[in-house]
Parts: structure tokens; C-alpha cells; sequence
């Protein structure tokens, strides 16, 4: 309850400041990203270093090399959550997990510090970290990390399990990647930008860390700073003749089993005709582009995605986009692990270190690891 009375507080006062013209909204709530960064430095177990990939900021975490070890090891590369305006590798929580997965997985891990709107729009987060993992996936650079080609990981949390996933999907079809993902670990991820009120929106809309409204206002800032689409987002009403031909994707009466639905009756969400404000015709693109929502992708294109580990919390208004994605998978053929914390809220994983230092942070930890040591 005093976290949730930290976060609302905040949100209020990010409101205050920009509607006083101060600061904008996301300005002032990435105080919380700023209160959690850590220098990240190397330990007794871990190398750190600090290095850019292809122009991109990263954080690369390795075991200490003992004398004559040869043995090539696991990767996974990492991408924070923040609904792509806010986070950073960089933060403790992040910090923390990566150092274990090195530990636990003697792997190395690649956290990447990705651009974040408001100041760089979608396309750009994605695109960072695709040439993030596309860089890193080279024969050459492989050998260097001495990182096992078969046993190479994406993951990410939220915003971050968003850009895994479609990261994911963009590398199975290009044709001449040669080293493939092994595996993608999606935790509570955000899939879909054209159905906004789905049974979790609807149920979760006032819960804690992540409201309906916070989670509008990430996808609104994520493609435009045009207050008219975050009012057409928050109405349901933001889907062009473009994006509604994709809504049977994201149709939760069919994706969604019973025992998510609850007492909920899907209604379609409106089409409009006319634009939500500046540039209609990119943003009806955007919403439509499966780089930004993963689960409007065919199942054709499903088939050869890698074996995936997806984690759902029922207090999220995002636990119904897992929850299909992981439907679809399975539909698909794709070997997947859902995980569903009946108990879970969004962004559980970052409470891992005082002042909030919650059981359920260090649960998903240990799980999301000892899959990762089963499957990697």
C-alpha cells in the first residue's frame, strides 16, 4: 500500500507539472528511474563492462574466466521494462538479475540500454535493440564472449518482453540470419495496441504500479506526442480501417480460455475514419506494425518462433495479452511455458531490493532462471 501511495503520488504530481507546463508527464516519473540506477561494476564473480554494439549502449555481464577454462557458455540478452519512456539497464533490480543469471547460468548476459520515447518515437526502441541482437549474434562476436552459438536467449519484462518478442518473430524471417535464438523468456509483456479494454484492462484498471491509465499513456507517448491519440486510446476509439482488419488477432472471445474472460462480453473496439490527431496515416501504421504489437503477426509466421517461456499476473491490466500470445503460441505449435501468478502484479520482478524487497520479486527471479537453466 505505501508503494502504490509512492507511484500515484507521483503520477499526481508528473500530472501537475505538465499541465503547469513545468515538465512533461514522463520527465518527471523517470525520477523512479533515477532513484533506482547503479553504477554497474565488476565483483569477485562477475565482469562488467560498459560497451556500445552497433552504436547502442550495453552493459555486458561475465563469469570470471578461471585459468584454462575453455567450456563456450549460455547468452541472454536482456531489455528492461518502462513502457518504452522509462527504465534503464542501469537500475539495481536489473542489475541484480543479470548478476545472477551469470552466477546461476554461467552465462553472459547482454542488457540493453535502448532509446526511449517521448524524445525517440517508435520505430527507434525497437530498431536499437534489432541491431543490438543482430550484432551480437555474429560468428565473430560470439567467439569473443566465448558464448555457445545454440544456446543464445532474448528476454525482457513488459515494454522489454514487447521488444523481445518482436525481435524474435523480425529474426526468424530474415533469410540470411545464420545463428538463431534458442529461446525467448517474456515476462508480463505488452503484445497489442489495437484492443485497449480487454477483461484484465477492465478488471486491473485501478490496480497498482501499472493503472489503465499509465499503461494508455506509455502506448500514446510510445508513437506520438499528440494529446488527441492518448484521449482516442483512452476511449477505445483509436483503430483506422487499417488496424481493425487486425483485430481478429487480438479478439479475446476467441484467444482468451473462460477462466480469464470472467464477467466480460467482448465488444469490438470503434473504427473511425478520421485521424487522432497529427499524421493519421503513420500512426494507423504504427499501431498495425507488428514491431510494435506482436500478437497481430499470422500464425504462419508463428510456426518457427523458439520455444517460449511467458509469465502472466492476474492484478495486470497486460495479463490477457501474455495470456493469448502463450494461446497462440501453443496453437501454433511452438513449445511454450506459461507461468501465471495468481497472485502477481505488474512489474513484480523489480521488487527484489530494499526498500520494497517483496517474496514475490525473488519467486520469479529463481523460476525465470531455473527454466532458463532447463531449456538454454
Amino acid at each position: 500500500m505505501l508503494t502504490d501511495c509512492f507511484f500515484r503520488t507521483l503520477s499526481h504530481l508528473a500530472d501537475f507539472s505538465e499541465l503547469t507546463g513545468m515538465k512533461d508527464y514522463m520527465g518527471v516519473m523517470m525520477f523512479i528511474t533515477f532513484a533506482e540506477r547503479v553504477v554497474p561494476q565488476s565483483d569477485e564473480n562477475v565482469h562488467v563492462s560498459e560497451e556500445r554494439f552497433d552504436g547502442v549502449e550495453v552493459v555486458v555481464y561475465q563469469p570470471k574466466v578461471l585459468g584454462g577454462e575453455t567450456e563456450l557458455r549460455r547468452a541472454v540478452i536482456y531489455l528492461h521494462g518502462g513502457g518504452w519512456c522509462l527504465g534503464s539497464s542501469r537500475m539495481g533490480p536489473y542489475d541484480l538479475l543479470a548478476r545472477q543469471m551469470v552466477i546461476d547460468l554461467n552465462s553472459v548476459v547482454v542488457s540493453v540500454e535502448y532509446r526511449l520515447a517521448p524524445e525517440h518515437h517508435f520505430p527507434v526502441p525497437y530498431e536499437d535493440v534489432y541491431r543490438v541482437v543482430k550484432h551480437f549474434l555474429q560468428m565473430e562476436v560470439l567467439a569473443q564472449y566465448a558464448v555457445d552459438p545454440g544456446r543464445i536467449a532474448v528476454s525482457g519484462d513488459s515494454a522489454g518482453g514487447n521488444l523481445a518478442a518482436a525481435v524474435s518473430q523480425q529474426l526468424q524471417q530474415d533469410p540470411y540470419q545464420q545463428v538463431k535464438l534458442k529461446v525467448q523468456a517474456l515476462l508480463y509483456p505488452v503484445m497489442q495496441a489495437l484492443d485497449l479494454n480487454t477483461p484484465s484492462y477492465q478488471q486491473n484498471q485501478n490496480m497498482p504500479i501499472l493503472p489503465r491509465t499509465l499503461m494508455v499513456r506509455f502506448w500514446s507517448e510510445y508513437f506520438t506526442s499528440d494529446k488527441n491519440f492518448f484521449r482516442a486510446m483512452m476511449a477505445n476509439t483509436h483503430n483506422s480501417p487499417e488496424s481493425a482488419a487486425l483485430l481478429k488477432f487480438v479478439n479475446w472471445s476467441a484467444f482468451l480460455p473462460e477462466s480469464y474472460r470472467g464477467k466480460y462480453n467482448y465488444s469490438a473496439p470503434s473504427v473511425t475514419l478520421r485521424g487522432t490527431g497529427s499524421g493519421p496515416d503513420t500512426l494507423s501504421h504504427s499501431i498495425a506494425d507488428p514491431r510494435a504489437s506482436p500478437l497481430l503477426v499470422p500464425d504462419a509466421d508463428l510456426q518457427s518462433l523458439p520455444k517460449a517461456y511467458v509469465l502472466t499476473c492476474e492484478y495486470d491490466v497486460l495479463r490477457d495479452d501474455g495470456v493469448m500470445y502463450a494461446e497462440r503460441l501453443r496453437h501454433a505449435g511452438v513449445q511454450v511455458t506459461h507461468e501465471h501468478y495468481t497472485s502477481g502484479f505488474h512489474g513484480a520482478l523489480m521488487f527484489t531490493m530494499w526498500p520494497t524487497d517483496f517474496m514475490i520479486g525473488h519467486t520469479m527471479m529463481e523460476n525465470l532462471i531455473r527454466w532458463l537453466q532447463q531449456n538454454l
